[in-house]
């Protein structure tokens, strides 16, 4: 109950996070889809979060997995096949029926119903070799709201060379943290790197001080994926910047906060 009461107490000294749909509002419907990202503007979610992978011809889709067994159940492997090939998946039946015949989204479309005033986060699932393909397609959006976002130091430190004026930010469960000169090589790295960001999921050990750390540091911060009101209310209590989760509006009705 102290703890509840303190994040509270700190939400109203600093503003709630931003929240997140992560892989759009993909508790309603098929992640990683038009339709899922849709729904996140519908349900009011501050920004969106995204998967995308390069195709053999060069191509970025919005997808999460190296292939596409788990989604459509026919096993093709997404830097192997074309987008020629991969636009006639249907990636939405799983899901449900009223779902049927979604495709798999370019980055290009999924940039087209970005509101201006949302976040968008984008989570590179391949190599840096995707870096110089990302060039033309980000050249008209907006740095303020468009991240870069992956799990790959490589990648990210790829991101921040060739798209300097974006920002870049390092996915990490944070395993590692609790242990022994944990939180120095943390900030280490991301120095190394020089992401501008530190996005970690709801189970790591985080303190409220290693946060404000990355804050002096000027380095923005989320946490992923959140779907239980009371774990938001611990993570956003640690002054976050943002939370990502599958739902949204439920999120936001369920922890009251106002923006």
């Amino acid at each position: 109950m102290r703890l509840l009461i303190f994040c509270l107490l700190t939400l109203a000294l600093e503003g709630a996070p931003k929240l997140i749909a992560h892989r759009g509002a993909s508790a309603a419907a098929p992640e990683n889809t038009l339709a899922a990202f849709k729904e996140a503007w519908k349900e009011g979610a501050d920004g969106i979060e995204g998967d995308f992978l390069l195709t053999s011809d060069k191509q970025i889709v919005c997808f999460h997995d190296k292939d596409t067994k788990r989604i459509t159940g026919r096993k093709l492997e997404i830097a192997k096949t074309p987008w020629a090939t991969l636009k006639e998946l249907d990636v939405g039946s799983w899901k449900g029926a009223q779902f049927a015949g979604e495709r798999m989204p370019l980055l290009t479309e999924v940039l087209a119903i970005l509101p201006d005033d949302k976040h968008f986060f984008i989570e590179i699932k391949c190599g840096p070799e995707i870096v110089p393909h990302l060039k033309p397609v980000l050249s008209e959006a907006d740095p303020d709201r468009v991240f870069l976002i992956s799990f790959s130091p490589d990648v990210v430190k790829a991101c921040r060379l060739g798209l300097p004026d974006f920002q870049a930010h390092l996915v990490s469960s944070l395993k590692k943290l609790p242990e022994r000169d944990g939180v120095r090589k943390q900030l280490a790295q991301l120095v190394e790197i020089d992401a501008t960001g530190l996005q970690f999921s709801h189970k790591a050990k985080v303190g409220r001080e290693f946060i404000e750390n990355l804050r002096k540091r000027k380095q923005l911060t989320a946490c992923w994926t959140v779907n239980d009101p009371k774990i938001a209310a611990r993570v956003a209590g640690l002054g976050v910047d943002f939370i990502t989760t599958d739902r949204p509006a439920a999120l936001r009705k369920e922890t009251q906060w106002a923006e």
